[in-house]
C-alpha cells in the first residue's frame, strides 16, 4: 500500500515538474517513481510516530511562497532606494520545534528568503544574518523572521 501511495505521489510531482504528457515522459516518470517508491519503502520502514499530512505541506508551501514574494519585494525596494536603507546584523532566534528535520526546514526556509541567512543552529537557537535588524529582542526577532514558518511547521 505504501509503495502505491509513494509511486502516485512521486509520479504527480514528476508530471508537475516536466509538464509533458508525451508517452515517453509519462512512461519514464512512472518507472522512475515506482523504482524510487520501492527503494524508499525498503530503506525506510513505516514509523508509528510519522504521519504524512499533505494538506499541512500544501499550507507550508503557500506560506513559504508568500514569504518569498514579500522578501524579494522588500530587498528589491532596498536596492532601488538611493539611501540603501539597510541595518545588517546577526540575531539569535528561538524555535519551539523539537524535531531535527523541522529545524532544518525552518533554517532552509529562512535562508531561501532574500535578506536572511541562517548561519548556525544550536539546540533551539538559530543565528540569522539579517539585512535589516529591527529588534535585538529574541522574541520579537523570532516572530518577525520565523513566526509564520514555525507555526506551519508545527503541523507537519
Amino acid at each position: 500500500m505504501r509503495i502505491i501511495f509513494w509511486t502516485i505521489f512521486l509520479f504527480i510531482i514528476w508530471l508537475g515538474l516536466t509538464m509533458s504528457f508525451s508517452v515517453q515522459e509519462v512512461t519514464t516518470g512512472f518507472v522512475v517513481s515506482l523504482v524510487l517508491a520501492i527503494l524508499y519503502v525498503r530503506n525506510y520502514p513505516s514509523s508509528d510516530n510519522f504521519r504524512f499530512r499533505p494538506i499541512a505541506y500544501i499550507i507550508y508551501i503557500v506560506t513559504f511562497l508568500k514569504a518569498l514574494f514579500l522578501a524579494n519585494w522588500d530587498v528589491a525596494k532596498r536596492v532601488i532606494d538611493p539611501k540603501l536603507p539597510i541595518n545588517p546584523g546577526i540575531v539569535a532566534i528561538k524555535t519551539e520545534l523539537k524535531e531535527d528535520y523541522k529545524k532544518l526546514m525552518l533554517a532552509n526556509s529562512i535562508t531561501l528568503t532574500p535578506g536572511t541567512i541562517t548561519m548556525d543552529v544550536q539546540d533551539d537557537t538559530l543565528f540569522i544574518h539579517w539585512i535589516d535588524v529591527t529588534s535585538s529582542d529574541v522574541a520579537k526577532a523570532s516572530e518577525e523572521i520565523a513566526g509564520d514558518f514555525e507555526r506551519t511547521l508545527k503541523n507537519l
